[in-house]
């Protein structure tokens, strides 16, 4: 064991203990206090099933996760254990990572756009993987970093962006240029670094833009650079439902990489996946604070126009700018039969269902959270939960009271802890290893979800 991450940073669960069961029991426990507040249960094993997964699919690929995704303590804790790398994007998250023990040679400083302060704190602390994509960031790490190993960010988009100036990534074209120029001011320039996003799952996506890196390659090498390392972004889906698996891009991806830069050919190849690894991870439980019916026209069957009552809901601390003050009205505490709302995707014939509203926060952009869900009849003092909350939902969430951190409860089962222990972040490479992990209700690659929740009501834009 790395001594990152110890079975007090969460708590363990037997097989077949679900998210819902944990928020149940949790739900239970808030009834008893006057303060309800919004929290997070993070199925920690889920993240160890993913990681085990990316390295099954992508063999070669050594995965560095975006900080700012995800900060939470127990995720960062659980990655370094696993052997997994780190992308900061400031100072700030550099301090965390190095706080828990993290080496140097394991952070990559991957913001294009960085503070002079923050590369002397990267240059004082030993980090030297950094990236850059024009002349500006160039000089600035020249003076203050001289010692860092840089990345050139190009962008492999061939279509031109609309604001091209505010696009990360150089072109092509000016490639060469900003080379010449490192090798002139003796900067250090060992790779290439491109971000696909969601062009990730376009299937000629990763050839063009791989292809594209070994042009810029040759070109540094030829210039007296010692290219070694292909850092190919992100992008990769969190959920089950994305349009395409982890395993269809991954196939892309390695194809792409056999052809240009193939096993023996001394580059190494790192990834930053982020939405992957803790999306599916996170449950978000909100409480209803406050609820005003209010009346809509809506047309009936004789094509006139009925005026019916639609629910507006006020959640997790956050009483609605419209109809109430920030301290909850009398009244509005824990109910004596509080209930966590497992809404299903698609409507219960048996029980009447409302056209609703959700509000968060007072402010202009987090106040309305989405209009027009179908939900039945709630309660004030009843909660609602959202699924596939874990990218840049920590620690704050849309639907979080502005400046309220909200508690994370960390759970793995003892299968995944068993994982964790066993192979230190590798894939089980023999079927004595898969069956060392075996128990009746999941066994190796085909781990089970431990923690796993019914379908949740998630609003669109949330997640």
């Amino acid at each position: 064991m790395n001594g990152y991450l110890n079975e007090s940073n969460f708590l363990m669960v037997e097989e077949g203990f679900t998210t819902r069961d944990l928020l149940e029991n949790l739900l239970g426990e808030l009834c008893q206090e006057s303060d309800q507040q919004a929290f997070f249960v993070a199925d920690l094993g889920d993240i160890v099933k993913k990681h085990l997964r990316f390295l099954k699919a992508l063999p070669r690929v050594k995965p560095y996760f975006p900080v700012r995704c995800n900060g939470s303590e127990g995720v960062i804790r659980l990655l370094a254990e696993l052997g997994a790398g780190f992308a900061c994007a400031n100072k700030a998250e550099m301090t965390q990572v190095q706080g828990i023990g993290v080496p140097a040679d394991r952070i990559f400083y991957s913001s294009p756009c960085k503070q002079v302060a923050h590369i002397r704190y990267a240059a004082t602390h030993g980090v030297r993987l950094m990236a850059f994509d024009n002349e500006v960031e160039l000089s600035k790490v020249a003076r203050s970093h001289p010692r860092a190993r840089m990345l050139l960010g190009i962008t492999a988009d061939s279509i031109p962006s609309a604001h091209p100036s505010m696009a990360f990534g150089t072109t092509l074209k000016s490639c060469r240029h900003l080379l010449e120029t490192a090798k002139e001011q003796a900067v250090e320039v060992v790779g290439i670094s491109f971000h696909l996003g969601s062009r990730g799952l376009e299937p000629q996506a990763w050839a063009q833009a791989v292809a594209t890196a070994q042009l810029v390659f040759d070109m540094g090498t030829e210039l007296g650079h010692h290219m070694h390392l292909l850092d190919i972004g992100g992008g990769f889906p969190g959920t089950e439902d994305a349009r395409a698996p982890l395993e269809e891009i991954a196939a892309g991806i390695n194809s792409a990489l056999d052809l240009y830069f193939p096993e023996g050919s001394g580059v190494d190849i790192v990834a930053r996946p982020g939405r992957y690894y803790v999306t599916s991870a996170f449950t978000l439980a909100v409480s209803i604070t406050a609820l005003e019916e209010i009346p809509t026209e809506q047309p009936g069957s004789d094509g006139r126009c009925d005026s019916r009552m639609c629910p507006l809901l006020m959640a997790p601390m956050v009483p609605s700018a419209a109809s109430c003050s920030t301290a909850p009205a009398p009244g509005l505490g824990c109910t004596s039969d509080p209930r966590a709302v497992f809404v299903p995707q698609r409507p219960c014939p048996e029980q009447p269902w409302h056209s609703s509203s959700l509000r968060g926060p007072p402010g202009p952009a987090e106040d309305r959270i989405a209009d027009g869900l179908e939900l039945p009849q709630l309660h004030v003092g009843d909660w609602l939960v959202f699924g596939n909350m874990g990218a840049y939902s920590m620690p704050r969430s849309p639907l979080l009271t502005a400046g309220h951190q909200a508690q994370v409860t960390y759970a793995m089962s003892r299968m995944a802890w068993k994982a964790v222990q066993l192979f230190q972040g590798k894939p089980p490479q023999t079927e004595d290893d898969r069956e060392s992990l075996c128990t009746p209700l999941s066994c190796g690659w085909e781990m089970a979800e431990t923690l796993c929740v019914t379908p949740v009501f998630a609003p669109a834009g949330i997640i």
